[in-house]
């Protein structure tokens, strides 16, 4: 096991009816104007932004709105939200909604007090120093951005989608009532949970040597995902199957899952290399789902990298799915070692995932594009568990057709 350093301080309110605590827990805080941030009309006409300004109202908690915070959040919506804080003078901003609005509010968070150009920081001409406290009501359990110390934002206008970390952006309060996720669409939540077990994994396989304790966790989150997202497709109030896949999001995206497997005990486990190569497409069409295009990219990943390790994913592979290779030839790891694949892949296929790029109107012809957008978010090679050129990307990305 490496070294590692592992920060959580966000404090977790996980119940039914978690939105009525807001007032309470933020006036304990200190909090006494805060920005609502949230995404479309299904927030207000579920009653849900109505019982969270009830709630601030009764500990007397001013709050002003920024809402249509769309999938994939893009950058002008931050520069609203910026400019809105800025002028009534908001002491902290409160994200009701999943990942995007989360991370919209993250970026706001961190660009209120500064006084350039908020995408500076994705370009790196700008370091975060401070950020607004931010809390979160959780309504789309996916990218972990609740507990988490990234925040994604897209620009539309060069075509970019950039990811940026730091712990001074972790959110001081996260709302979590696996009731509000029970009108979820079942394409929603299985993309939820393809990204979920997408963070897992791009840190099981980052390239660092057996870290038991964490190994076990992330390959027993999974399986419980696994068993509990059939059942909330299947059952969409069933509490469990909603509590589970909840949490799992997450102690998914927490870090928790890469203690230990860090090759750098100041940076984050993994390469991210699914998720890298999956910005893009979405860079492109902001109307693809994160989880989808995960869905698609992490196994045919998986399929190109595995040869450097094949251990790791016998591993993975006999943990997750009960695979082992008959013998120790390399004819039988291959065999056991592509089944794995092959299982996870039918697993996203079975909740209703999509199986190839061309499923999202993509074709061929547009690789060079996002071989473009990849090398400036990256660098040239870039990659943990195994170093990628633009020739490997480009070979995943035209296998994945």
């Amino acid at each position: 096991m490496n070294d590692f350093i592992f920060y959580s301080p966000t404090k977790f309110i996980f119940c039914r009816g978690a939105a009525t605590l807001t007032g309470q827990q933020l006036s304990s805080l200190g909090f006494k104007n805060t920005l609502i941030v949230y995404g479309g009309s299904s927030a207000i006409s579920s009653g849900l932004i109505q019982k969270v300004k009830t709630s601030l109202d009764n500990f007397h908690i001013s709050c002003v709105e920024l809402s249509g915070i769309r999938p994939n959040p893009e950058v002008t919506s931050v520069r609203q939200g910026i400019k809105l804080a800025r002028e009534n003078k908001c002491d902290s901003i409160l994200a009701v909604g999943g990942g995007s609005v989360i991370d919209a509010a993250k970026a706001i968070s961190f660009g209120i007090n500064y006084s350039g150009d908020v995408w500076d920081f994705f370009e790196g001409r700008a370091i975060i120093k401070e950020c607004l406290p931010v809390s979160v009501v959780l309504t789309l359990p996916a990218a972990g951005s609740e507990g988490s110390a990234s925040c994604v934002i897209s620009n539309d206008e060069i075509k970019a989608k950039r990811g940026i970390g730091s712990d001074a952006m972790r959110p001081r309060l996260a709302f979590l009532d696996p009731e509000t996720t029970f009108s979820l669409p079942a394409y929603q939540t299985a993309a939820g949970v393809t990204d979920m077990i997408a963070h897992v994994c791009e840190r099981y396989f980052s390239g660092a040597p057996d870290a038991p304790i964490t190994d076990s966790l992330a390959t027993s989150l999974i399986k419980e995902l696994i068993k509990a997202a059939p059942e909330a497709i299947k059952n969409p109030t069933s509490y469990d199957a909603r509590a589970s896949i909840m949490w799992a999001g997450t102690l998914a995206h927490n870090d928790l899952m890469g203690c230990g497997r860090s090759l750098n005990v100041n940076s984050r486990a993994g390469g991210w290399e699914s998720h890298a190569l999956e910005h893009e497409l979405s860079a492109v069409d902001p109307k693809i789902t994160h989880g989808a295009g995960l869905a698609v990219m992490m196994p045919k990943w998986m399929e190109y990298v595995w040869r450097e390790d094949p251990t790791r994913f016998i591993k993975f592979g006999r943990d997750v799915f009960g695979i082992s290779p008959e013998t120790q030839s390399k004819n039988d790891i291959e065999k056991a070692v592509l089944l794995t694949i092959e299982k996870l892949k039918s697993f996203f296929v079975s909740i209703g995932m999509p199986n190839s790029l061309s499923d999202f109107g993509l074709d061929r012809s547009q690789v060079d594009s996002l071989l473009t957008g990849l090398e400036k978010s990256k660098g040239r090679i870039f990659g943990a568990f195994k170093k990628l050129s633009p020739e490997d990307a480009r070979a995943i990305y035209l296998s994945a057709f």
